[in-house]
Order: structure tokens, then C-alpha cells, then sequence
């Protein structure tokens, strides 16, 4: 009997872990405080919340980081399922991917160097100035929706944008908010918030638009909705920015 039970147990793990898979996340390692690597490991709130959407749906995750820019190309050739990277809800990528519901509400936000917010007061101010914006990101795509873009001189990074915006070598630099006021309170760089956001943005999971990847969306999804239901989404939001962003 002791076997026969033992033979029951072995057969029902088995049969548990053959419904587990394996979800590639993609993200960039080097968004603080979302996706960023320290003492050689990967954390932030992008990672947190990964992991507890895999624990709600009993699969495993590996998390791939690489340069922004090369995401969404690693996520249409099928290299990675899905990304994590405050990936912002719009028409155009809409057509393309199956989105997850949101999971973090925040809106654009126009950084400075500590001194000159008083001189650029938000987006209006940014006539005829330098903005930084992260390459492959949305905030390139709304600076450029702008009524007066023709005046805006706008350049794309793949990092170190706050630093050259402290610096001077660029007037501001366009991200969300939350980054925004997390990277003046962590770091070191003379910087500032210039007015309030220009844009509500709402970030999602994205999953290619076929049935393979709508199927997963769909697992994905219902466990975002159990982790916002039973406050797990908002006390990993407070463990990362003493606030909720998820809402």
C-alpha cells in the first residue's frame, strides 16, 4: 500500500510538471527600478511581478535581458514570449500584438537638469530644444504627436540619457514619471521633474497575435487579475515605489 501510494504521488508530480512551461520573458536589465541588474542580479519591479504571475499559473520563467530596441524583434522571430519593460498600450501595437490588461498606469513625464525646471515648465517648453528619449520606447512616438514636433530636436539612446541631461549635452529627457522621480530620489544626478505628465500611458504584457501566443495571453492574463484581486500586484508596487502604480 505504502508503494502503491508512493507510485501515486511520483505519477501525479509527473503529470503536474508536464502542464509547466516555460515563459522567455525579455527585458532590458538596466530600467530603474523596473528591470535592473545589481551585485550581478537581475531585480526590480518588472521581475517581481514575472515571478508572481508564474507562480499563479505554475510555470517556470527565464528571463532574457538585452537592449531595448532589439525586444520586440526578439518577440516577433519567437526568441522570447513576452516583454517586461513598461511596454505602453498603443493603436499601432495593438494591430500587431495580443496585450495582456494593464498593469501599471503612469503617464510621460519631461526630466531636466535641477535648475532649469523653472525654464521648461512641461512639453510646451520643449520648442526648439534637445530632448532625450530611450530608443525603441513610446515616449519617442508622443514627443513626435505633439503639435509643435517640427521644433523639437529629438535623440534616441540606448542608455545614459540622464547622465548627458545632467550634463547638458541634451535639455531634458522624456520617460514615465515613476522611472523619473525613482531615478532623482536613487541617484546622484543633478536632476528635476519639469511640470506634471503630458500623456496617461497604460503598460501591458504584449504575446504575438496567434493562437499560441493568445493562449498564453490569456493564462498570463487571468493570473494578473488574481494577483490585483488578492493585493499581491499593489504590495509589490509599494515595495518598489512606497506607492501604487498598478491602478
Amino acid at each position: 500500500m505504502h508503494k502503491l501510494t508512493l507510485a501515486a504521488v511520483l505519477l501525479a508530480t509527473t503529470i503536474s510538471g508536464a502542464h509547466a512551461d516555460t515563459i522567455r520573458v525579455g527585458m532590458s536589465g538596466g530600467y530603474f527600478p523596473f528591470t535592473f541588474v545589481k551585485q550581478d542580479k537581475l531585480q526590480g519591479f518588472e521581475v517581481d511581478f514575472m515571478n508572481a504571475v508564474a507562480e499563479e499559473t505554475g510555470d517556470e520563467v527565464q528571463f532574457v535581458t538585452m537592449g531595448f530596441s532589439g525586444l520586440v524583434g526578439a518577440l516577433d522571430a519567437k526568441r522570447i514570449d513576452t516583454i517586461a519593460n513598461q511596454i505602453t498600450i498603443t493603436p499601432e501595437r495593438e494591430a500587431k500584438f495580443a496585450f495582456s490588461q494593464p498593469y501599471v498606469i503612469d503617464g510621460a513625464q519631461v526630466t531636466v537638469k535641477k535648475g532649469n525646471e523653472s525654464e521648461i515648465t512641461g512639453p510646451e517648453s520643449l520648442k526648439g530644444r534637445t530632448v532625450a528619449v530611450n530608443l525603441g520606447s513610446n515616449f519617442e512616438q508622443l514627443l513626435r504627436e505633439l503639435p509643435y514636433a517640427s521644433e523639437i530636436e529629438i535623440k534616441t539612446y540606448e542608455s545614459n540619457l540622464a547622465q548627458d541631461t545632467a550634463l547638458g549635452r541634451v535639455d531634458a529627457f522624456v520617460m514615465d514619471r515613476v522611472s523619473a522621480a525613482q531615478l532623482i530620489k536613487e541617484s546622484p544626478l543633478p536632476l528635476a521633474l519639469a511640470g506634471e505628465p503630458f500623456s496617461e500611458i497604460r503598460n501591458a504584457l504584449p504575446f504575438r497575435n496567434d493562437e499560441e501566443g493568445k493562449a498564453l495571453r490569456d493564462r498570463v492574463d487571468a493570473a494578473i487579475g488574481k494577483l490585483k484581486e488578492n493585493g499581491k500586484l499593489s504590495e509589490i508596487s509599494e515595495k518598489w515605489f512606497g506607492t501604487d502604480i498598478t491602478k
